[in-house]
């Protein structure tokens, strides 16, 4: 039996007696949440490209991308510090490493502040001092802004708290110019907008985790059909940011392309899930995860434009 398995609903367990370094490992590396991370480096990456207009130094690449790992990893690590009690209260976080007992709240407070501080010198000796300063500024608005004061508080948690998701678009901009332009903070604009829109469907899915622990996600205060309104309003301002760097000169046909089929496509689910909602489905027959599936094929897509835009023209 494993901790988890004998561990009553909605307590935290103790550090049992044996943890196996290879599990211990797999905890560690859970704190850094990786799947949220892959997300960010999917926009981090292609951005560089842009601001390179072709391919950065490739070495340059792979120390924002060890950067932004070690970042994002600490803040995540904190998020679960922070979040421990509530996630040993809901079904999607019951085997988070810290309410199985596999990593204890002291291991992972340490842990996460040492990734920060990490990070942050990696940043500054390794890429430049704006983007260390971007970088932390993201860890520290994603731990203290977003974790410790919307979250708990607002219905609007998601829609600020993603500003931090947002800044590994300019921190990739800056790694290569040394700057903020017009174009990273459109680009941050698209993925500002996207928040919303993507978590908010995964939120209507486990809407009654949130509710069990007072967490006031969008869909616990508001019904499916305010939700679905307030998704397919935050799809629309979204795509037609995505289209603004075209007339500005930043991007060509290619770009234009891809932003103007998948933005459609997005636009489709969108409005399909509002339809659902205001007919009163619910349930599975909501398919509210149909978007949340596609926001992540959308972001992708799009930022893979953004790399290979610089190429065709």
């Amino acid at each position: 039996m494993t901790a988890v398995e004998t561990r009553p609903a909605g307590v935290l367990a103790e550090a049992p007696g044996h943890r196996p370094f290879g599990a211990r490992v797999k905890a560690f590396v859970a704190l850094t949440k990786p799947r949220v991370i892959e997300l960010l480096l999917m926009t981090t990456v292609p951005v560089m490209f842009l601001a390179a207009e072709g391919v950065p130094d490739l070495w340059l690449v792979l120390a924002t991308c060890i950067g932004g790992y070690l970042s994002a990893g600490g803040a995540g690590a904190f998020n679960m510090y922070y979040d421990r009690d509530i996630d040993a209260m809901m079904d999607r976080t019951s085997q988070r490493p810290l309410v199985t007992g596999m990593v204890s709240p002291r291991e992972c407070l340490v842990f996460a502040s040492a990734l920060t501080v990490g990070s942050t010198a990696w940043f500054w000796f390794l890429v430049n001092p704006l983007s260390a300063m971007l970088s932390l500024g993201a860890s520290v608005f994603y731990t203290v802004v977003y974790t410790m004061i919307l979250k708990r508080r607002t219905a609007q948690n998601i829609v600020w708290g993603g500003i931090a998701g947002c800044l590994p678009v300019i921190i990739g901009w800056s790694a290569v110019k040394n700057e903020v332009s017009w174009a990273s903070l459109i680009l941050f604009l698209v993925i500002f907008f996207w928040t919303p829109p993507h978590y908010w469907p995964l939120s209507m899915k486990v809407k009654d985790d949130y509710e069990r622990v007072g967490v006031p996600m969008l869909p616990v205060v508001a019904g499916n059909k305010a939700v679905a309104k307030q998704i397919v309003l935050y799809s629309w301002v979204m795509v037609a940011v995505s289209l603004l760097l075209t007339p500005l000169g930043y991007t060509g046909w290619f770009y234009t392309v891809v932003a103007v089929v998948c933005g459609a496509l997005w636009l489709k689910e969108a409005h399909a899930l509002q339809a659902r909602a205001k007919a009163g489905v619910t349930g599975a027959k909501l398919k509210e995860m149909r978007l949340f599936h596609w926001s992540i094929t959308y972001v992708s897509l799009l930022f893979t434009a953004v790399a290979i835009d610089p190429f065709l023209r």
